[in-house]
């Protein structure tokens, strides 16, 4: 059968953006707007790493290709700052092309990623356009390990070959304790199973400390970070991936020349600019982004994040028979914008995401409140 007109059945399959359904609605927002739905930063990145402050004449070739595996400039403060040999490590657009490149490159067709939900929105999809299975294990509410494995057993099968792993989360702001993410490793090992660690957020920490997935699982774990959260360069589309040797880390580099084949240039160079002088911005940003996180999670009589730039609110006591979409609608009708929870994960269908970074304090106070009054209705 001929497949003109048809499309990929993998891309028909998969839902549409999160917020396809309510654009033509936040469109039509007259008035003060309080888009608090995409994790972001108001804060421009650090003096020094601007585009505008790299020229062709101090860096010749800024605008050609740079080597696949990452910039040597960049690959070099990676080393320097972060501690990653540069044998283990490849430059990424962004963490969502070096999770495209893990998917591509620890899945075959058919086989299946727990993912620990509630997650980050995209990775249920990215997981599906490699034409693997996304399996979600939702944990929101447990913290004993013992709690966490045993939905982990619950969602094993024989064709699963990895587990997602983000902390601190998005969308909870909550960190896994070593202790949990012993016991995740131990699974793991048990079943022969790769872990994708999602360390977006790893500077992003305001109560406790992040314990590397890598340092209790070095032999199957692929880290991936970035600098769109920690550096305020998320326009920038630059991350990296660290696997745990040189060899593994060639199928993920087929993976990435045939995805993106490199990082975008400048932006590498401005991402080793902010590795070398930009940790004096980041605790400064590490403290606007604490005091709006309590501030946001204060007025919503909520706890205060662990970390990450995220709220995750239960509305299911405010909806009507219009459902969740008919909650955000009202949002939208006064503003506010907000991402859907089951965007996050299927278990999450009266929840709502809020970032208390993606504008200025001021304006992501006003939102608040709009939430707050809607929630009080």
């Amino acid at each position: 059968m001929p497949r003109f007109p048809a499309v990929s059945s993998t891309v028909d399959s998969m839902r549409t953006g999160v917020f396809s359904k309510v654009a033509h609605r936040i469109a039509g927002i007259e008035g003060e707007k309080y888009p608090l739905h995409v994790g972001d930063t108001w804060l421009e990145p650090a003096n020094g790493c601007h585009m505008a402050d790299f020229s062709e004449s101090e860096h010749p070739g800024m605008h050609t290709y740079a080597p696949p595996r990452g910039h040597p400039a960049l690959l070099s403060a990676i080393e320097d700052v972060r501690g990653f040999e540069q044998n283990r490590v490849i430059v990424c657009a962004g963490a969502t092309g070096g999770l495209g490149a893990l998917a591509c490159a620890t899945i075959s067709p058919g086989e299946e990623v727990i993912i620990l939900s509630p997650f980050w929105p995209l990775i249920r999809g990215v997981v599906q356009l490699h034409h693997g299975v996304a399996v979600e294990a939702p944990i929101l509410g447990l913290s004993a390990a013992a709690d966490i494995v045993a939905v982990l057993e619950s969602r094993l099968s024989s064709k699963t070959a990895a587990i997602y792993v983000n902390t601190p989360n998005n969308p909870t702001g909550l960190i896994l304790s070593t202790e949990v993410l012993t016991a995740i490793a131990d699974f793991a090992a048990r079943h022969d199973l790769w872990i994708w660690s999602d360390e977006v957020y790893e500077d992003i920490v305001f109560d406790g400390d992040t314990v590397p997935m890598a340092q209790i699982a070095p032999e199957r774990t692929f880290s991936v970070h970035s600098f769109s959260k920690v550096y305020g360069m998320a326009g920038n589309r630059v991350g990296f991936v660290v696997g745990p040797n040189a060899e593994l880390m060639t199928s993920v580099r087929k993976a990435t020349i045939h995805h993106f084949y490199s990082a975008c240039t400048a932006s590498q160079l401005a991402a080793a600019k902010a590795l070398r002088t930009a940790r004096p911005w980041l605790d400064a940003a590490l403290e606007h982004y604490r005091a709006a996180g309590q501030s946001a999670a204060d007025a919503l009589g909520l706890p205060h994040p662990q970390g990450g730039t995220f709220l995750f609110i239960d509305v299911a006591h405010c909806l009507d028979d219009r459902g969740l979409h008919g909650f955000m609608i009202d949002c939208i009708d006064k503003g506010l914008i907000l991402a859907p929870g089951d965007s996050c994960g299927q278990d999450y269908g009266t929840h709502v995401r809020l970032c208390f970074t993606s504008a200025p304090p001021d304006v992501v106070a006003r939102g608040v409140q709009v939430l707050v009054d809607l929630l009080r209705r």
